[in-house]
């Protein structure tokens, strides 16, 4: 990521492409994975963001082939997060480049507390995240 990027704190992750593939409803996210095609794959993700949800989401597919969604805020100082590289790794898109593994632990970077995780249940082609 481009020093001026980070400085702005811009982050790579993007929305997903179809933007009705997730609705939030009673504390919950519902994410169909048919209309998702960024979670297709390991290593892909998205942010959520409005649609009447509480908070900024991060879902990612993880190398580990998991499904992982967090608070998309850096405990540092509030910037989105990517994730990173070929491991199962997590940075705040700041200049301070923050970074934590698959689990929200702090694991270099000015941040001192770990990320916010949210609960994530797979049932057949649908995520739900409990973010409430």
């Amino acid at each position: 990521m481009g020093f001026f990027k980070m400085l702005f704190g811009i982050c790579r992750t993007a929305p997903p492409t179809e933007e009705d593939c997730w609705r939030f409803a009673n504390g919950k996210i519902e994410i169909d994975l048919d209309r998702a095609p960024e979670l297709k794959n390991q290593g892909g993700a998205i942010r959520l963001e409005g649609n009447g949800s509480p908070e900024r989401v991060l879902v990612i597919h993880g190398r580990d082939g998991q499904f992982h969604a967090y608070k998309n805020r850096c405990t540092h100082v509030g910037r989105r997060i990517d994730p990173y590289s070929e491991d199962k790794l997590l940075r705040c898109c700041s200049i301070s480049k923050s970074t934590f593994d698959y689990e929200g632990n702090v694991i270099s970077g000015s941040a001192k507390k770990p990320l916010t995780p949210f609960k994530v249940e797979q049932e057949g082609g649908k995520l739900t995240l409990s973010v409430v």
